[in-house]
C-alpha cells in the first residue's frame, strides 16, 4: 500500500508526458518540411528522445516521493540505468542524423560527383567512429553506477598498463580495422559507388562500416572485406578520378582480311548504340603469328557497366560481320603440297602422307 500513491503518480506523469510529446511532435512535423535539417534530426531521434523524456519524468517522481519507501533505491537505480541507455541511444541517432544531413547537403550533381562521394565516404567513417565512442561512453557510465564496479575500477588503476597491453593484443584485429578505416577516410583510395577490381571480381563499393566494406559484385553477390585488407593488398579502382572507361575487343582473322571493311563496320556499330559516349574509336592490328593477325577494337564509354555491354555488343557484331561477308577470312590452318614422287603418280598407298607440311 505504501507504493500505491507513488505508482499512480508515476503512471499519470508518464502518460501526460507521452501525450504532450506526441502532440508537440505532430505539430512540429506539420509545420516543417521533410527535408529540413531540424526535421531530419527530429525524425531520426524521435523515439529515443520520447523514451528519455519519460524516464526523466519518472526519475523526478521517484526523487519526489518519500525516501523511506521500501526498494526505492533499487527502482531509482534501474531508472538511472535506463535513462543513461536511452540518452546513449538518442546520441547515436543524432550522430547518424548528422551524417544524413551532410550527405543531403552535398548531393551528387553532374560535374561534382567526385566531391559528393568523397564527402559521403568520409562522413560515414566519422559517424560510425563517433557512434562506437558514444556507445563505449554510455556503457561505461551505466557500469559506473554500480558501487562494486567503481571499487574495481579504483583497484585496476595500478595494473592499467599491463591490462592495456593485454587488451591491445586481444583487440588487435578490431583496432587495426578501426585505424585502417580512419586512414581510408583521410586518404580516399576508394569511395562509395566506386568501381573496384578486387581479387579478380568486378564490383562496386556499396557500404563502408567501421571495420569492413561491402562490395556488390556484378552478378549481385556481396563481398565483405575487412578494411585492413585494403591497406595491405593492391586492388584496382576503375573510377578513382572519373567513371570513364576504355573497352577493348580482340578479333583474330586471316591475313587475307582487309582492315578497312572492319573499320567501317566498327564505326557503324558504334553510331547505332547509346552505350558509346562518342569520345574514342580506334581499330589497330596489335598482333600476328604464323596463322592469323589480331585486330583490336578500342572504344570508350561513360562507366564500367556501359563499357562491358558495349564490348559484348561490338564483339557480337564484328563476328557476325566477318561470318556473313568475309567467311573465307576466318582463321584457318594451312597445308601445302611441296612435291610428288613417282610412286605418288602411280597411286601407291601412302602417297598422300609425303610432302605435306603444316
Amino acid at each position: 500500500m505504501d507504493w500505491l500513491t507513488p505508482t499512480l503518480l508515476a503512471f499519470a506523469a508518464v502518460a501526460v508526458t507521452v501525450l504532450v510529446y506526441h502532440i508537440l511532435l505532430r505539430i512540429v512535423r506539420r509545420l516543417t518540411r521533410s527535408k529540413a535539417i531540424g526535421r531530419m534530426f527530429l525524425d531520426s531521434a524521435a523515439k529515443p528522445l520520447g523514451v528519455s523524456l519519460c524516464l526523466m519524468v519518472l526519475h523526478g517522481v521517484l526523487r519526489a516521493v518519500p525516501q523511506d519507501l521500501p526498494m526505492l533505491g533499487l527502482f531509482l537505480h534501474i531508472a538511472t540505468l535506463l535513462l543513461i541507455l536511452s540518452l546513449t541511444w538518442a546520441a547515436v541517432r543524432c550522430t547518424a542524423a548528422i551524417g544524413d544531413v551532410i550527405v543531403t547537403l552535398n548531393p551528387v550533381q553532374e560535374g561534382e560527383w567526385r566531391r559528393a562521394r568523397k564527402v559521403e565516404t568520409q562522413t560515414r567513417f566519422l559517424v560510425r567512429g563517433l557512434n562506437v565512442l558514444i556507445v563505449i561512453i554510455g556503457l561505461g557510465s551505466a557500469l559506473m553506477t554500480f558501487n562494486s564496479v567503481q571499487q574495481l575500477g579504483t583497484s585496476l588503476l595500478a595494473s592499467a598498463g599491463i591490462g592495456g597491453i593485454i587488451l591491445g593484443f586481444a583487440a588487435r584485429p578490431v583496432l587495426g580495422n578501426l585505424l585502417a578505416g580512419m586512414q581510408i577516410a583521410l586518404t580516399q583510395p576508394f569511395r562509395i559507388d566506386d568501381v573496384l577490381n578486387v581479387q579478380g571480381e568486378w564490383c562496386w563499393v556499396e557500404e563502408v562500416t567501421a571495420t569492413y566494406v561491402v562490395l556488390r559484385v556484378w552478378d549481385l553477390r556481396r563481398l565483405v572485406m575487412p578494411l585492413q585488407w585494403f591497406i595491405e593488398n593492391p586492388f584496382q579502382n576503375w573510377s578513382r578520378n572519373n567513371a570513364d572507361m576504355l573497352g577493348t575487343v580482340f578479333l583474330w582473322v586471316d591475313y587475307a582480311m582487309p582492315i578497312e571493311p572492319l573499320r567501317d563496320e566498327f564505326s557503324r556499330l558504334l553510331r547505332t548504340t547509346e552505350l558509346w559516349d562518342g569520345q574514342l574509336e580506334r581499330v589497330q592490328v596489335t598482333d600476328s603469328d604464323e596463322r592469323a593477325m589480331q585486330v583490336r577494337f578500342l572504344m570508350s564509354a561513360q562507366d564500367s557497366s556501359r563499357s562491358w555491354d558495349l564490348r559484348c555488343l561490338i564483339r557480337e557484331g564484328m563476328v557476325t560481320f566477318v561470318q556473313r561477308y568475309h567467311a573465307d577470312c576466318l582463321p584457318r590452318l594451312r597445308a601445302q603440297v611441296v612435291g610428288r614422287t613417282e610412286d605418288d603418280a602411280n597411286g601407291f598407298p601412302g602417297a598422300n602422307k609425303k610432302g605435306l607440311t603444316e
